[in-house]
C-alpha cells in the first residue's frame, strides 16, 4: 500500500529550485491542498510545469502570485494577468509551448522516448534554437522530453494502492505527468480500501504514485470568463 501522508509531510522534500508539474486545467483538477501546503512551507524558485496558470490566487495560480516560481513552462497564461506581468518585468522566465507539443513532451519522458517530431511551430519563435529534421519532404521540429522532480495530481477517488479515478477535465495532463515525474503525490477527495474502486474506472494505476494525501480544501467551482 502507498503511504498516506498529511499535506505538510508530503511536500516536506520539495526543496527550493525543484521542478514541479501540476496537473489540471484552469484550476479544475489542481491539487489545492498540496499547493496550499507547499506555499505554507515557503518553497521558492520552483521550475513550474503546468498547462496554464488558472486565475490569480486560484489553484496553481497561487504559486505564481505568491512569487514561488522562477521559471514557468505552460501553454496558456492569459487568464492570470499576474503571470504576464511577471513575464514582462523579467521576474518570471516563461516558456510557452503549444498544448499538443506540451503533452507529447511529457509523454515522451514517461515512455522512455528521446523526443518527438512535430510540424507545429515551424517558422515561428517556437522553432528558435531547435533541431529540425526533414522526413519524406516535410520538415519537423525535434521536441525533447520534459520531466520533473515532483508532480501534484488530484483525484476524486483513490484506493490505498494509489489507483486513482479522475473524472472529466480534471484528468488534464495528469496521466502523462504521473509517468514523467520522479515522485508523484496524489491528492484524493476520497480514499477507499483496495477492491472498492472499480478497475474500469482507474485513470492512473497506483504503480506511478509515490504517496497519497487526503483533500482538505474543496475542489474548484469555476465559471470561465469570456
Amino acid at each position: 500500500m502507498k503511504p498516506i501522508l498529511t499535506a505538510d509531510k508530503a511536500v516536506e522534500d520539495i526543496k527550493d529550485g525543484a521542478t514541479l508539474m501540476v496537473a489540471g486545467f484552469m484550476g479544475c483538477g489542481n491539487a489545492f491542498t498540496l499547493i496550499d501546503a507547499l506555499i505554507r512551507k515557503g518553497t521558492k524558485e520552483l521550475n513550474l510545469i503546468t498547462s496554464d496558470t488558472a486565475y490569480p490566487d486560484v489553484g496553481v495560480g497561487r504559486i505564481i502570485c505568491q512569487n514561488r516560481a522562477a521559471t514557468l513552462t505552460a501553454s496558456h497564461i492569459g487568464t492570470n494577468p499576474v503571470s504576464g506581468q511577471k513575464m514582462n518585468s523579467g521576474e518570471l522566465k516563461v516558456t510557452l509551448v503549444p498544448q499538443g507539443t506540451f503533452a507529447e513532451r511529457i509523454r515522451a519522458k514517461g515512455a522512455g522516448l528521446g523526443g518527438v517530431l512535430t510540424p507545429t511551430g515551424r517558422g515561428t519563435a517556437v522553432a528558435e534554437g531547435k533541431q529540425t529534421l526533414t522526413l519524406e519532404g516535410k520538415e519537423y521540429l525535434l521536441e525533447l522530453p520534459m520531466s520533473a522532480d515532483f508532480a501534484f495530481i488530484k483525484a476524486e477517488v483513490a484506493d490505498k494502492y494509489g489507483n486513482a479515478y479522475l473524472p472529466g477535465a480534471t484528468k488534464n495532463m495528469a496521466v502523462v505527468m504521473a509517468m514523467a515525474a520522479d515522485h508523484v503525490i496524489l491528492e484524493a477527495e476520497k480514499i477507499v480500501e483496495p477492491g472498492e474502486l472499480d478497475p474500469d474506472k482507474v485513470t492512473i494505476p497506483g504503480i506511478f504514485i509515490s504517496a497519497i494525501v487526503q483533500s482538505t480544501l474543496p475542489a474548484a467551482n469555476l465559471q470561465l470568463k469570456p
